[in-house]
């Protein structure tokens, strides 16, 4: 096995949770820079706009890194004589990802209808989680080429 392949099979489920951490901290730090930018260009919905997706884009962030963990936990579970050992169930961080996505789909209702800001603030607040994760992925792609 060459040792690039060596370095991926070597990356533990700390070193993916530090990555989602790591994403979701660099998510919260581009919607503090871009707040007061938005606020003084757009106005104070655009802001408020920009607050909303980037906490529903960082929330989503935890529920995946709380499912991720609670499937890995599970699936690397020892057995004891023939039954699972008991761990973490899947179905409690199940319910939470669901009601985390139906309160989204609220708040997203409701700021949309009393809130006259630019939904392409809100569409990029939403997609700072994706491009935070991004950013973190080629990190890791450069810490195993480097």
């Amino acid at each position: 096995m060459s040792e690039t392949g060596n370095q991926i099979a070597g990356l533990t489920d700390a070193d993916f949770r530090r990555t989602i951490l790591r994403a979701i901290r660099l998510t919260a730090i581009a919607a503090v820079v871009g707040i007061p930018l938005l606020w003084w260009k757009l106005g104070w919905q655009s802001a408020v706009y920009l607050v909303v997706g980037a906490a529903i884009s960082a929330s989503g962030l935890y529920e995946w890194l709380q499912l991720m963990t609670a499937v890995m936990r599970r699936m690397d579970a020892p057995t004891e004589g023939g039954e699972p050992a008991k761990v973490r169930m899947v179905t409690p961080v199940l319910l939470g990802f669901f009601l985390r996505m139906g309160l989204a789909v609220v708040v997203l209702y409701v700021i949309l209808k009393t809130l006259d800001g630019s939904v392409y603030v809100l569409a990029g607040g939403l997609l700072l989680g994706v491009i935070a994760l991004s950013i973190e992925a080629f990190r890791m792609m450069r810490l195993w080429t480097v």
